[in-house]
């Protein structure tokens, strides 16, 4: 007796080979053999040419090898190099470092995807979700960077994305130095990348960014940003105000014996709005609600400001420039309005704006949750640091005019945003003709500088996939180029420290008076961590010491 499934699927079989017959490809039969069809040849793919190098002068660049595709079984951090070029199994030539190598022509594909094996590839990938990529943004995986470096031998390899990108990855410590050396006239933020809280940040023109601002700030505006958010100094002139504020705040996330994103975010949030812009500033919902809709109009931003975006834009800078002028001397916007003086507001070019920053520091505020989190997250899974560091919390109650510095607290952080960073990779174009390891680029090129590669790169980085917050007991850890959570020369965070001390307080304010017993995900103390770890699935268990 056939079954109604059954009959449909005949149907569905026949549908199919009524396709092949008309398209030309070969069908599966129930055995799984193909069946023979003459079909088109398969067209040779064209070799890639590189560019020659014009008499006495220094070589052209090479387009590159076309980057391939995510490695999954690789402990590497993913970093950048947008989508890859999609290559089969028969196209790419055998070892890691022959992946990387151009096209050739080749003949007619030993055996030709049949009907039934694509349509089940495209039922299998229209189940699958599709990952969040943000506009501009690149990836590669770090096994792809490698054997860029096995390639290239440390010398900055160009390679083009699938969507035509070009771009000059950065695989030696050497370049690295270079790159965080060269000023904006040189390497420029262009299109400005959107990055979050306590990493670096490069404004576009109107220096409307969500963190840290570098290079084509005016003079006044970074001197103000130095002194507001105290640069370089472990602990902030107004530690005592700003640590009471994160006490009080973080009793929402020790109120339930769970901890999620959600109330990370909650708690975060409201303190660093009463430290931004003071208390009254707490409890308005409104504004945090147009923070989040500025916050996700960054993520689609192509092009410009939608009109809803510039309403919600001014409707909050409105709103903060109302608190900043009723801010106290304990808070960040009162700080800067002292620096700041009298603002003509109705001239974009008559000084620095207190409000303007304020709102700025508010946004680069939202890292610190997800940093937060995955801080605990890894403490959870290694019971020898937790205990070490509910002790220093401890502590740190009676410590005086040092509270505030929590050290081992701070390495812990520093450690987290070295295995997950808040921006993987830098990117920066080039405003001239410039010259890499004798070979010249042209004006505007991209050059790419994987820091989360080179962070956790098991060749030049001890225990890179584990978590070792002793490395930064170090005094030299800090100027380490490889390490760069909050970068390094003059594109270096001024609120690093600040963020540090928001951060570890957070976090001793959780373990003074719990424990925690039970992570999700669970880690592997002693093996490799993982490559990428999704704050808004982490759920910590809470039990009281």
């Amino acid at each position: 007796m056939r079954t109604v499934q059954g009959a449909a699927l005949d149907g569905l079989k026949a549908r199919v080979r009524a396709l092949a017959e008309r398209t030309g490809l070969p069908v599966r039969s129930t055995r799984g053999a193909p069946r023979p069809h003459a079909g088109p040849a398969a067209r040779p793919r064209p070799t890639e040419r590189a560019g020659r190098a014009p008499r006495g002068g220094a070589p052209l660049a090479d387009p590159g090898p076309a980057v391939p595709p995510l490695g999954t079984g690789d402990p590497g951090r993913r970093t950048s190099v947008k989508e890859p070029l999609r290559r089969t199994s028969a196209d790419r030539p055998a070892g890691p470092a022959a992946a990387l190598a151009p096209s050739a022509p080749s003949g007619p594909p030993a055996a030709a995807p049949t009907v039934l094996a694509t349509l089940g590839a495209l039922l299998t990938a229209a189940g699958r979700p599709r990952p969040r990529r943000r506009p501009g943004g690149v990836r590669a995986s770090a096994a792809a960077l490698r054997a860029l470096r096995a390639r290239h031998g440390d010398a900055p390899a160009l390679v083009r994305t699938r969507s035509g990108q070009t771009l000059l990855v950065l695989l030696d410590p050497q370049d690295l130095r270079r790159f965080y050396a060269e000023p904006v006239s040189v390497l420029a933020a262009d299109p400005p990348q959107k990055c979050r809280g306590l990493s670096t940040h490069e404004p576009g023109r109107d220096a409307d960014g969500p963190g840290c601002a570098r290079g084509e700030q005016r003079p006044e505006r970074r001197r103000m940003s130095a002194d507001v958010l105290a640069a370089g100094l472990p602990v902030h002139p107004a530690a005592g105000p700003i640590l009471n504020v994160v006490a009080e705040e973080a009793r929402h996330l020790t109120a339930t014996g769970a901890l999620e994103l959600v109330r990370a975010r909650h708690a975060v949030n409201r303190a660093a709005r009463r430290i931004v812009l003071g208390d009254p500033a707490a409890d308005d919902d409104e504004l945090a609600g147009w923070l989040t809709q500025l916050r996700a109009e960054d993520g689609r931003l192509r092009g410009g400001r939608t009109r809803a975006a510039r309403s919600v834009h001014d409707k909050a800078r409105a709103r903060v420039r109302e608190y900043v002028r009723h801010a106290g001397d304990d808070t960040l916007a009162g700080r800067a309005a002292r620096h700041a003086g009298p603002v003509d507001t109705t001239d974009p070019d008559g000084g620095v704006d207190p409000a303007d920053e304020a709102r700025l520091w508010l946004l680069a505020m939202d890292a610190v949750p997800d940093t937060l989190l995955r801080t605990l997250l890894l403490l959870g899974a290694h019971p020898c640091e937790q205990d070490a560091a509910a002790a220093e919390a401890a502590a740190e109650v009676a410590a005086g005019r040092a509270r505030g510095e929590l050290p081992r607290l701070r390495a812990c952080v520093r450690e987290s945003l070295r295995l997950y960073p808040v921006v993987p990779d830098l990117i920066r174009v080039t405003r001239g003709e410039t010259e890499w390891r004798g070979v010249r680029h042209p004006a505007g090129t991209a050059v790419l500088l994987p820091a989360a590669f080179h962070q956790r790169d098991p060749e030049r980085v001890p225990a890179a996939h584990v978590f070792v917050p002793g490395r930064w007991k170090n005094p030299g850890a800090d100027r380490d180029i490889r390490m760069a959570p909050f970068s390094h020369g003059g594109g270096r965070c001024p609120g690093d420290q600040l963020g540090l001390m928001i951060t570890a307080a957070f976090c001793a304010e959780v373990l003074r008076g719990h424990r925690i017993t039970g992570t999700r995900p669970v880690l592997d103390p002693v093996g490799p961590l993982p490559v990428t770890l999704d704050p808004r699935g982490v759920r910590l268990t809470l039990t009281r010491r």
